[in-house]
């Protein structure tokens, strides 16, 4: 059975997209049939992040959603076999959008396919019909309080609608004083930190060329964070990461 994992944070601004790119990027290297689609179809980022050539294509799902196009027709090809499906960023393609077609099309997308990645819109009303769909939940903060506030909102409406919360992402944690700590990020929102993306000074050169960050810049930190995710998501490596979590609380008391 395929898995359906949604990417959300709540509030927007947080790294949710750069979370969802280089997740799905690192699951495909491990050799893992990978789509990635683009659910925020007001604001579309994804296709940037990739760096999506739409030379020979220009379907998106804005097309399969206002009934113009196959969603086969809006599939691009990522890195490693990733497979992509980006919103388009066309406010006239977004006028004839049906937003009531998301939910039927996220669930075609899960054929062929052993892991679906959606990377949700920022806001709660507009994720549900992702939540409806996806089977589990990564939460993605920063380490500060209106992102933790936006993030319990996520966690809970999830959770009603029967969901496994996969735990917590916190992206950009600089470990200065005035980020939360893990601890008290873990207590917040009552679910564990499996994954902390330092703050990276590559991380902006690889989002101005378009590539994720684990192809760019492989050695950066963030990068190999995201590729001790992407183990942990496999079942990979679990002792790892605690190793590695327990080191970070050692090291700066956080």
């Amino acid at each position: 059975m395929p898995r359906s994992i949604l990417i959300a944070s709540g509030k927007g601004g947080v790294g949710k997209t750069v979370v969802s790119v280089n997740l799905a990027t690192a699951l495909a290297m491990r050799g893992k049939k990978v789509t990635i689609i683009d659910a925020d179809i007001e604001m579309a980022n994804v296709a940037l992040r990739l760096k999506i050539d739409k030379k020979e294509k220009t379907k998106t799902l804005h097309d399969v959603l206002a009934g113009e196009a196959r969603l086969e027709e809006a599939i691009y090809s990522g890195p490693h076999g990733l497979k992509v499906i980006p919103s388009g960023i066309s406010l006239e393609s977004l006028k004839k959008v049906d937003e009531s077609k998301l939910e039927s099309v996220l669930r075609e997308a899960l054929k062929d396919t052993d892991i679906l990645i959606i990377d949700a819109p920022a806001g709660l009303k507009t994720s549900i019909p992702a939540m409806r769909v996806a089977e589990e939940l990564l939460i993605v903060t920063n380490p500060e309080v209106a992102a933790i506030a936006d993030a319990m909102k996520v966690r809970l409406a999830f959770k009603e609608l029967g969901g496994t919360i996969l735990g917590v992402v916190v992206n950009r944690m600089s470990y200065s004083p005035e980020d939360l700590k893990i601890d008290e990020i873990e207590a917040l929102l009552e679910e564990r930190v499996i994954c902390v993306i330092p703050e990276d000074e590559n991380m902006k050169k690889a989002v101005a060329y378009g590539n994720p960050i684990i192809l760019k810049y492989p050695f950066s930190p963030s990068a190999k964070a995201f590729k001790r995710l992407s183990d942990y998501i496999l079942g990979k490596k679990e002792k790892k990461v605690d190793i590695v979590r327990r080191f970070l609380k050692g090291l700066f008391g956080r």
